[in-house]
């Protein structure tokens, strides 16, 4: 028996195609019930976690190793003489070059996150290159320390949907920042002092490098200025929420879900 096939009337396609592009405008704009149709077409994009949406007063330092060392080991006693534990994403060819900073930041009680082996652009690279940037570095890091890294942050701050979905795969959570300190640009003490303070907020992350120049002379005022308006300063596995969470889209905040 011959199947018989309907094709609508192109007056009726072209008001069916009309009604669609309506519908994804509205949805766009957020009105009303047809604010969810887009999404229901579209997943939300991935993305890192910036910060914490909390009403504690805490804040987590974090420091990027990929160059260097030569601050490295007064910026440990900073720390120390101000009993404050952070959060180091090294990258793989600075593990390799300075083994023994790597075991004292450890020995030190400061976390160590994943910042991939090379410090390449990973947008660029395909699923299996990306893996590899992480497992190899990790590796290392777990035979230096016996503690296998769980927060990775991607180079210059580049991401996608795959770089993340590669992440989490191999076990970890993809952190990046709220407060910038800039301190790789050398401005100078006093900038970046009030760059950091201005910027503070309860849960934000921020940025730091091991080896910048004037980092070691700016922390003292910056642990100064956050400790005088109450906020605990601590690494940020401490942070973030472990699980039933979500990150928005648009902010990067990890929000803890309700229930």
């Amino acid at each position: 028996m011959a199947r018989v096939i309907i094709i609508p009337k192109k007056s009726c396609l072209l008001g069916f195609l009309l009604l669609l592009l309506v519908l994804a405008a509205i949805a766009l704009r957020g009105a009303g019930p047809f604010a969810s149709v887009l999404t229901m077409v579209r997943p939300e994009r991935l993305v890192p976690i910036y910060y914490v949406d909390t009403p504690e007063k805490k804040i987590a330092f974090s420091f990027d190793a990929s160059w260097g060392a030569q601050y490295t080991p007064l910026l440990l006693q900073i720390l120390e003489e101000n009993g404050i534990k952070t959060t180091f994403f090294l990258t793989g060819f600075w593990v390799e070059k300075y083994p023994e900073m790597v075991k004292e930041i450890f020995a030190a009680g400061h976390e160590i996150g994943n910042h991939t082996y090379s410090h390449p652009h990973l947008n660029s690279l395909e699923p299996a290159q990306i893996k590899v940037e992480l497992l190899r570095v990790g590796h290392i890091i777990y035979e230096l320390t016996g503690q296998q890294p769980l927060l990775f942050r991607p180079p210059f701050g580049e991401y996608s949907d795959k770089v993340i979905r590669v992440a989490t795969a191999c076990g970890y959570k993809t952190i990046q920042w709220s407060v910038d300190s800039l301190d790789w640009q050398e401005l100078g003490v006093e900038p970046m002092v009030k760059r950091v303070t201005e910027k503070l907020h309860p849960g934000a992350i921020v940025l730091f490098h091991n080896n910048a120049r004037y980092t070691t002379e700016a922390l003292p005022q910056i642990i100064a200025y956050a400790r005088k308006h109450g906020y605990a300063i601590v690494p940020v596995s401490e942070l973030i929420y472990q699980d039933n969470y979500f990150i928005d889209s648009h902010s990067g905040a990890q929000i803890k879900k309700e229930g």
